[in-house]
């Protein structure tokens, strides 16, 4: 066994024992049944071909739709019904929806306040939206801002994703205050912003940045004062009555 594999073991199986695999869709998962009953309608904004499998809600909402410029979207098997289409102009009607969501999504709008206000748009009254995105101010982020598209599609290929299925980023809704600041201007409601760091994925694939990874996950949880600079952001947005 290599050094990479006896330190990813040592730190996979007691430090980070209580975070698998995908542990950040998982989490939001979790986060996203516990607004679910067996009568809402659901919308998955960014639903694509169904690569993701904690976002199958297939059993727990009596209809489950999605909507991505991704053509695969129509033979996505984690939905009811999907389309062909965009955030800036979603193909459904007026209040068609009780929750909307958006897994890494967000960090890819260029007009993160015309989506928003789209969602709005096809949400109920009282509706949720929930998003999961990556903070700005975390390391993985920053470090995506100063390298091209071309090693993104590149690194993800070698984390084993397809790469037309990196997609570029924008960050333009990906701090608490961006937040705070868009909410206000679609008018909705910001309900909560969650910011969280675990296990350090991006770093997994050798010990050294691994031990690295696993300091700073230590030091940004200590505090309270430290929250901006993790790594997952979970937001939700609610439509007023």
């Amino acid at each position: 066994m290599s050094m990479n594999e006896r330190v990813a073991n040592w730190l996979d199986n007691g430090r980070y024992a209580d975070f698998p695999d995908n542990w950040d869709d998982k989490l939001f998962r979790a986060f996203i049944l516990d607004r679910l009953t067996p009568e809402t309608a659901l919308l998955d904004l960014g639903a694509g071909a169904g690569i993701v499998p904690e976002m199958n809600f297939l059993d727990h909402a009596a209809r489950v739709c999605g909507v991505d410029p991704d053509p695969r979207v129509v033979d996505n098997p984690y939905l009811h019904e999907g389309r062909e289409g965009y955030g800036e102009s979603i193909p459904y009607d007026d209040e068609s929806f009780d929750v909307v969501i958006s897994d890494n999504v967000f960090e890819h709008l260029d007009n993160p306040a015309q989506v928003i206000t789209e969602m709005r748009r096809v949400l109920k009254p009282g509706g949720r939206l929930v998003a999961k995105t990556p903070n700005f101010w975390h390391y993985v982020a920053l470090g995506a801002t100063v390298t091209p598209h071309s090693f993104h599609r590149r690194f993800n290929a070698a984390r084993g994703r397809d790469a037309e299925d990196t997609f570029p980023t924008r960050y333009r809704a990906n701090t608490r205050r961006l937040l705070r600041g868009l909410a206000r201007e679609t008018d909705m409601a910001l309900v909560s912003c969650e910011m969280i760091e675990g296990r350090p994925e991006y770093l997994r694939r050798w010990w050294s940045t691994y031990l690295v990874g696993t300091l700073y996950e230590r030091l940004v949880n200590s505090t309270r004062l430290l929250e901006p600079f993790r790594c997952v952001l979970i937001a939700e947005f609610q439509k007023p009555v």
